[in-house]
């Protein structure tokens, strides 16, 4: 992909960018000095294997540009830093890199015409020249807080229940969700998805709202059950949920929807319901814990410290709103034979595109990746320029990967941030070992036909002139200032 270079019918868009996103520092990044020339490479070059790579800067002036001549590896003699990628240290299976395909991101891509719909999701989910491989989703099990309304698959008047679940259907996703993840699977039948519920039925909680409150206990199993059933039904759509969480954001109820559930009642629902439920129906998709930030490394410890539940668990998923990328770490040390899930982070609408393509990279893509995640997620993957559709009391700030206004579209920084793991990461990767060197980020991996990925993150506003050694032969290169590269060889 050169320049981000797409098929004609791409190219009107990409003159359409208009980015514009969270930002952990409300001033502006710095200005990007012009890239130097790179360090001399020395003679005598041994035969050329030809690094590719492409970079996307800060100030935008290139994004995702592939650039024009492969980096050969040779013999070179300098005191720059070196980054060093070992393929014989070898961590974590990689799952993927993607967003989360909510609702309101469905029914945006299903109102394109036909064959912008096509060409977008052939663009997103495919593994041509001009697609970016995006190859794991997460979706809501129900309405996200960026649904066009707020629903659960069991929604009933008020006063009535329904233990037995005659009333469940799927019928509020198929408008738009069950569509457009059909044509994704016909783009990549692999691509992998984790389902996660904002709220349970009303009817099943204790202040009988879709804000908060809890599930109440005698409706434990058949929350259990509801679990089932959406699993059951959406393979029979012919779409397979790979995994799935408890609860998104247990911790924080007061989203619309959302639920409050605590480590205890996380346990007890896993170990004596849904874990059982899942058995007897002989499911296969993995239980996933927590999916909330990273300051509470507590709640999932508490949860897999008992023994009923652990056995039903895969893992455990995180996102950084708040906390440190290292707790998850930090649970994984403490249970290795556990997996680790980055599941969620945001960029904002009144942030700016250098300072949200920085702190993510740092955080989202090589942090969680050095810190054994098996997948890195934004947030949502579409809302439009207005920022909808959310729900009432949804988050209004909240900028998608893409902006779609009609049959226009623009790729924001999340975009990019996505872009420059998923295109070159397929899923089955391990990664491998790498090293970071002053204003230098890295991390690396071995892709199953042996290829080598290493991302760069230059978190100066200066231009830094670098080695990358591997297999004990060594090239020079320089990164601008405030930009992020991805090496292929």
């Amino acid at each position: 992909m050169t320049s981000l270079k797409t098929t004609s019918y791409l190219l009107a868009f990409l003159l359409a960018l208009n980015f514009s996103s969270c930002s952990k520092s409300s001033n502006p990044p710095p200005p990007v000095t012009p890239p130097v020339t790179p360090p001399v490479i020395s003679p005598p070059v041994l035969p050329a294997t030809g690094i590719s790579y492409w970079i996307t800067s800060g100030d935008k002036s290139s994004l995702l540009l592939k650039q024009t001549t492969p980096l050969p590896f040779g013999t070179v003699t300098n005191s720059l830093p070196v980054l060093t990628v070992d393929s014989t240290s070898i961590f974590q299976t990689v799952d993927g890199f993607g967003y989360t395909l909510t609702e309101g991101s469905a029914y945006l891509i299903s109102q394109l015409s036909t064959a912008d719909r096509s060409n977008l999701l052939i663009e997103l989910f495919g593994s041509g020249e001009n697609s970016i491989g995006v190859n794991y989703l997460r979706l809501g099990i129900g309405a996200t807080d960026l649904s066009t309304r707020v629903y659960t698959y069991n929604d009933l008047p008020a006063g009535q229940t329904d233990p037995t679940l005659a009333s469940f259907s799927l019928a509020p996703d198929q408008a738009a969700v069950i569509p457009v993840l059909k044509q994704i699977l016909q783009i990549n039948p692999a691509i992998k998805l984790l389902a996660t519920p904002w709220t349970p039925p009303s009817w099943m909680k204790d202040n009988n709202s879709s804000i908060g409150g809890s599930l109440l206990p005698a409706f434990y199993q058949t929350y259990a059950n509801y679990f089932v059933k959406y699993i059951q039904g959406m393979q029979a759509e012919g779409i397979r949920i790979d995994a799935t969480t408890p609860q998104n954001e247990p911790l924080h109820p007061g989203n619309n929807p959302s639920l409050s559930m605590t480590a205890a009642q996380q346990t007890a629902f896993i170990k004596n319901n849904l874990g059982p439920a899942f058995s007897a129906a002989g499911l296969t998709t993995k239980i996933i814990i927590y999916d909330h930030n990273a300051d509470r490394p507590d709640y999932p410890l508490a949860v897999l410290a008992d023994a009923g539940a652990r056995q039903y668990i895969d893992g455990s998923a995180f996102h950084l709103y708040a906390g440190n990328i290292s707790a998850l770490s930090q649970v994984y040390n403490a249970y290795p034979d556990k997996n680790i899930y980055f599941t969620e982070q945001y960029t904002a609408s009144n942030g700016n595109f250098g300072g949200d393509l920085q702190w993510h990279l740092k955080n989202v893509i090589i942090g969680s990746m050095r810190n054994y995640s098996k997948i890195a997620l934004e947030w949502n993957l579409a809302n439009d320029a207005s920022m909808n559709p959310h729900t009432p009391g949804g988050c209004t700030t909240c900028l998608g990967g893409l902006t779609i206004n009609g049959n226009s579209i623009s790729r924001n920084v999340a975009y990019y941030i996505v872009a420059h793991a998923s295109k070159f990461v397929p899923a089955g990767s391990k990664r491998i070992g790498s090293n970071n060197s002053g204003s230098l980020q890295s991390v690396a991996f071995l892709r199953a036909d042996g290829k080598k990925v290493l991302i760069v993150l230059n978190e100066s506003s200066s231009p830094q002139n670098f080695n990358i050694q591997f297999n004990n032969k060594m090239l020079g290169t320089t990164l601008p200032g405030s930009s992020t590269a991805t090496y292929f060889w």
